[in-house]
């Protein structure tokens, strides 16, 4: 198996990375491993044990911790359990499934029955969302409701604006590794100041891991006839991967349920603390 990780020491500047975020966490999520058909999978598993759960994925090619710091909040009345994907950077094994297929979907029916969840809530934030999209498709059954928050797997941005604002730039980066190069190489996916410790992980993600660079399948109507959650998506205005423009009249066109959709205006892939605020509240109302 060829590992995602460029060089040994750069999956151990990984972990340490996800190891140093996680500590930042106010509240305390402990590791559980899980088998499942396709490799051992690491989650957090946090909150009131006597809660409801709710399974909170990360985006593509960063670390769990990253994208969890955003759901943290909801500890407070759900039992989060927040898994590592399998593939990309963190504690779960390198395997890489095809997100063209089942297999994602197949690999969050195997973790929740090793975890002894018949069905919970979810939020998929990015490639997240996508994965969410694919249980959708295969296992409607797992989901009670559906959080999509600037989901992959609907619809996508157009190439040339990620080409001049993502790709040319990171080939710049690659070529010529300055802090300077590194910030333009990711300023299009914020509309806020980057934090230093998610510059540094963002650094760490270009050096040293092999990118995924394949995205969960769009989703059809005809795949999500038998999806009927209730379902909130939540978009960005200027999401550089999955404008709102885009995601937002396909989304109408494929959900049975989509209950409410909220558009972000002047905000970008990664959300700020403003947003947050906004994005955690309509989760809360909509779980109610």
């Amino acid at each position: 198996m060829k590992s995602i990780y460029k060089s040994p020491l750069g999956k151990e500047k990984i972990l340490h990375i996800y190891d140093k975020l996680q500590s930042r966490l106010d509240t305390k999520f402990e590791s559980r491993y899980v088998d499942t058909r396709f490799g051992k999978t690491h989650i957090l598993v946090g909150g009131d044990e006597t809660a409801p759960p709710l399974i909170c994925f990360h985006g593509g090619n960063v670390v769990n911790p990253i994208t969890l710091k955003w759901f943290e909040p909801l500890s407070k009345i759900y039992r989060i359990f927040a898994p590592d994907t399998i593939g990309h950077p963190g504690k779960s094994d390198e395997i890489r499934l095809n997100p063209k297929t089942n297999e994602y979907a197949e690999w969050v029916c195997d973790f929740m029955d090793g975890l002894g969840l018949a069905k919970a809530k979810f939020i998929g934030p990015s490639y997240g969302g996508g994965i969410l999209i694919r249980l959708a498709a295969y296992a409607p059954e797992r989901i009670e409701k559906a959080v999509f928050l600037v989901p992959s797997g609907i619809a996508g941005g157009k190439m040339t604006g990620m080409m001049r604002k993502i790709l040319i730039p990171l080939a710049v980066y690659k070529v010529i590794s300055t802090d300077r190069n590194l910030y333009k190489a990711c300023a299009a996916m914020f509309d806020d100041e980057i934090h230093e410790d998610l510059l540094l992980q963002i650094q760490y993600i270009y050096d040293y891991v092999r990118l995924e660079t394949v995205f969960p399948k769009y989703a059809t109507k005809e795949e999500l006839m038998a999806y009927t959650a209730p379902s909130l998506l939540i978009v960005a205005d200027q999401d550089i991967f999955f404008p709102a423009e885009q995601v937002v009249p396909r989304s109408k066109e494929i959900f049975n349920q989509l209950q409410k959709i909220i558009v972000l205006e002047n905000a970008s892939h990664f959300q700020n603390n403003r947003n947050l605020e906004t994005i955690i509240k309509e989760i809360e109302n909509f779980f109610k």
